[in-house]
This record gives structure tokens, sequence and C-alpha cells, in this order.
């Protein structure tokens, strides 16, 4: 196989285009924390921290999982499987983005290079908890929450409430699209032993788990315009996030999760990206 094949199997084998739910967040924190652009090195590290995080992140998942995917017909066609993206080349791989991830932690601030052990701890730990606990959707919640808190620590260098409240937003709206998401697997993590709030509890409520997760989330947002001292932009932007919100569970029932996909990646794709936008006009209008 030539490197650009290669190349491809990788960006397939950490669903690269999954990106815009973690970094469109890690910008929010660091534009407010600034109350506009930074300068290009914080833009620069936070970045190369966030890209580098996800990486790894999803790279353990698949070494992880490997024999769990390898099972699940959903999940038999990732390139790690299939044999386009060896397991030595992912293990290297890893190390390498975990390796970018501690040099942009360092060069940001102490804190923040303290903290990164704390995200590897997460990163890791996110893949164990679905094999005991159907909090499995919360804690990857959290693993993502890390993105604004971080854009925000990487300019500050200490905590505070804004973006406190933005990484509760994060935290539960990835939750509630990560619930959604697992209904695909419900039969196959039943009979493997595996953990989810659709497992415990059944599809009909799990759609309903979701949704309030989801408000929550809605909510989270209004309360971080208020702190944050946003204002009607921003308003509008919260406005069409919780529209698109309404819209994602509006197409989905339990008699009817063909378009999980739609749901998933469509539609949370563009709350992250419409966020981001209404916010940063809010700040520079």
């Amino acid at each position: 196989m030539n490197m650009f094949n290669k190349l491809k199997a990788f960006f397939r084998l950490i669903k690269f285009e999954h990106t815009v739910f973690a970094l469109p967040f890690a910008y929010l924190g660091m534009l407010l924390a600034c109350g506009g652009w930074p300068r290009f090195n914080v833009f620069f590290w936070v970045t190369l921290a966030m890209a580098s995080a996800r990486t790894a992140g999803m790279l353990l998942n698949r070494l992880i999982d490997l024999k769990i995917d390898a099972q699940n017909p959903r999940t038999q066609n990732r390139p790690i499987l299939t044999g386009e993206f060896s397991v030595n080349a992912a293990i290297a791989s890893t190390a390498a983005a975990l390796a970018l991830f501690f040099l942009s932690a360092f060069m940001l601030n102490p804190l923040c290079f303290k903290l990164s052990f704390v995200a590897l701890f997460l990163l890791i730990a996110y893949h164990y908890v679905k094999r005991f606990s159907f909090l499995c959707h919360f804690t990857l919640g959290l693993v993502l929450a890390v993105a604004p808190m971080g854009g925000w620590l990487g300019v500050t260098g200490t905590f505070s409430w804004p973006p406190t409240l933005l990484s509760l937003a994060v935290l539960f709206w990835v939750a509630g699209f990560d619930i959604i998401y697992s209904l695909q697997d419900v039969h196959f993590d039943k009979s493997h032993g595996l953990h989810s709030i659709p497992v415990e509890f059944g599809q009909a409520l799990a759609l309903k788990i979701s949704a309030y997760c989801h408000l929550v989330t809605a909510v989270c947002l209004v309360f971080f315009g208020f702190v944050g001292h946003l204002g009607f932009i921003y308003g509008i932007g919260v406005a069409l996030c919780a529209i698109l919100l309404k819209l994602e569970h509006s197409l989905l029932s339990e008699e009817d999760l063909g378009r999980i996909d739609t749901s998933f990646f469509v539609i949370n794709g563009w709350i992250g990206i419409l966020l981001f936008v209404f916010t940063f006009l809010d700040i520079f209008r």
C-alpha cells in the first residue's frame, strides 16, 4: 500500500471529520479568555494540543477495543481490522500523538502540562467504563468537556466559571448524542456484556434521557452567555443550536432508528460550528 492510501486509512481510522465536535469548543474557551483573538503561539499550541489529544484518544479506542470491534458487524471494516493500517503503526502513531500533546501542554503553561496527565487518564478510562457501567456516555462527555476548559486554561492558566459552564454544556451534549449513537449496538452490547443506557433501560427511556441531557445543554449555554457577558448575536446562535437539538430528537423514535447517522454526525457537527461562529461574531461585533 502506498503512502497516500495509508494516510487515507489513518484518517478513516481516527474519523478525522469528527474533529468538529471538540475543536470549536476549545476555540470558544480561548476566545472568551482573550476577549478576542489570541496570540498566534497560543492559538497554535491549543490547536495542536486538541488535535493530538483527539488523535491519541481515537487510536487508543481502536487498540483497546480491538477484539470487541472485530466481533461487531458495524466496526469490522475499520482499517486496523482490515489490514489497511497495522496495529504496530497504530501504536507508533499513538505514541507520536501523545508526545505532541504533552509538548503542546508544556508550551502553554505549567498548569496545562500538569493537567495533561489527567486528560490522558480520562482518554484511557473511557474505553473501560463501558465494560462495567452504563455511565460510559458521561465519561465520553467528560473527555470532550476538557476542550473549552483547555482553551481557557491555555490562555489564562487559571480556572473560572464561564468555561466551567461551557464544559458542562459539552458534557451533557456529548453524553446525549452518544446515547443515541449506542442504540445501534444494543443487541451486540447485550450479548457481549457491555453496558450502556439503552442496554440498561431500554431504547424508549434512553431516548428520553438523551433529550433531557440536551435540555441541560441548552440551559448551560444560556447561563454561559450571561456569565460570559455575551449578547444578542450569541443568543441567536444558542437558539439555532436548540432548534437543531430538537430536530435531532424528532428524527428518531424507538420504532425508527434509521436516521442515526444524520442525527449523530450532520446535526451535531453543525451545532459546534454554529455556536463558534455566533460567539465569534458576538465577541467581535
